[in-house]
């Protein structure tokens, strides 16, 4: 549907249809296309959909949002302890093992990834269907977008190491 009425808009405000029309009007067209665009980018990706629904409602995820969330600690702490193992032990015999280990480690913040985009759209379907408060489901919307930060980094820096040449080679 957002794909739809996007492509709809963007024919009616087309700079080619205004080819012909004065100058402030192509100038018209050409932002009000740029700022479509802009608007589709945002409400297609749901992290970014989250991020804006923040803004709007005068929120920032950064504000009182300093540690990892709870139900992540235990996962972070590991996944480093593994990535600092393996960094260490590049040259071990055993350090296939450990590369193993770290790819099964991404899979699972893969799947909590997942997991985490799956609630950020349960989160977004409540706000469509107004089934809680906004305090509750803003307070929610930051939770899960929080979440989905560490993950991604964690992601990030799991792909770095795998990335990485072995020592001396």
């Amino acid at each position: 549907m957002l794909e739809r009425r996007y492509h709809q808009l963007g024919r009616r405000i087309h700079p080619d249809r205004f080819a012909s029309s004065p100058d402030s009007v192509k100038e018209a067209s050409l932002k009000a296309t740029a700022l479509l665009t802009q608007a589709y980018r945002v409400l297609r990706d749901p992290v970014s959909r989250g991020l804006y629904w923040l803004e709007l409602h005068g929120e920032k995820l950064a504000d009182n949002n300093k540690q990892v969330p709870a139900e992540l600690a235990a996962l972070v702490f590991e996944v480093q302890e593994q990535l600092a193992e393996l960094r260490e032990g590049r040259e071990r015999p055993d350090s296939g093992a450990l590369t193993e280990r770290v790819r099964g480690w991404r899979d699972e913040v893969q799947a909590a990834m997942e997991e985490a985009r799956e609630q950020l759209l349960a989160n977004f379907a409540s706000w469509d269907e107004g089934r809680a408060e906004a305090a509750s489901l803003l307070a929610d919307l930051k939770a899960t977008l929080s979440k989905i930060a560490y993950l991604r980094t964690l992601l990030r820096d799991i792909d770095r190491e795998l990335e990485s040449p072995p020592l001396g080679g």
